[in-house]
């Protein structure tokens, strides 16, 4: 099946035009315009620095729905102890600066690009993208960052540097998401991580449908995020 090479015009080809893999097609940019139409058409950028740029729409999509979140005892108890102080849209540069610095020490590489990053902090500043951080001692401990549409949630990448650090973060995110009337998030693709924490594995056809149910809605969440 071909990859379809993206033109300037903005627009995308069928999701389920997609390579088994996921991927879907080549090229095109990372405008604001063009990633949020990628994210409200169920479709995400993924490529690593000196690559072209990937689009992808995985089949099946890994999805967390709010009331479903796993939480251990051991991370229970950590919430309970107040060991970090949570924050929303108060970091977001040093969150994707933490991410990417994060994951190249982790593989030797990053697909949070300095392109990318730049494209998502302006996302952020037009109140699209969101993060939320973990604090210890004043210091930035862990903390994840996404898109928001609707009531859809796009999670992007989080990092840690200490224990629980990005679980705390994330709870937090769920317990207010679930307040504001979100109806999902995405976590793209599967990992055993996300599942430990309830995310489930659906068919796109079935992602498809409620995501556009979804950025449809109209949430009390505002463009600055806070708890």
């Amino acid at each position: 099946m071909p990859i379809f090479r993206l033109t300037e015009e903005l627009a995308f080809p069928p999701t389920e035009l997609a390579e088994p893999e996921g991927l879907l097609a080549v090229g095109g940019d990372i405008s604001e315009e063009r990633l949020l139409l990628a994210y409200s058409l169920g479709i995400f950028p993924w490529y690593s620095e000196g690559s072209p740029i990937l689009w992808w729409s995985p089949d099946p999509r890994l999805v967390l729905f709010p009331d479903e979140l796993k939480v251990s005892r051991s991370l229970r108890q950590t919430i309970k102890k107040n060991i970090y102080t949570v924050t929303m849209d108060t970091a977001f540069e040093d969150v994707i600066k933490k991410c990417a610095e994060v994951h190249r020490a982790d593989d030797g590489g990053t697909w949070i690009t300095p392109e990318m990053a730049e494209a998502y902090i302006k996302l952020h500043r037009r109140g699209h993208a969101h993060s939320v951080e973990s604090w210890h001692d004043g210091e930035l401990k862990g903390g994840l960052y996404g898109v928001a549409l609707g009531g859809a949630f796009f999670g992007e990448s989080m990092f840690t540097t200490a224990p629980d650090a990005s679980k705390v973060a994330l709870a937090a995110l769920v317990k207010k998401l679930s307040a504001w009337g979100f109806d999902i998030i995405d976590c793209q693709v599967t990992t055993e991580f996300f599942k430990g924490l309830g995310a489930r594995a659906i068919p796109r056809e079935d992602f498809l449908i409620r995501l556009e149910r979804a950025i449809e809605k109209t949430v009390s969440a505002g463009k600055r995020w806070s708890l």
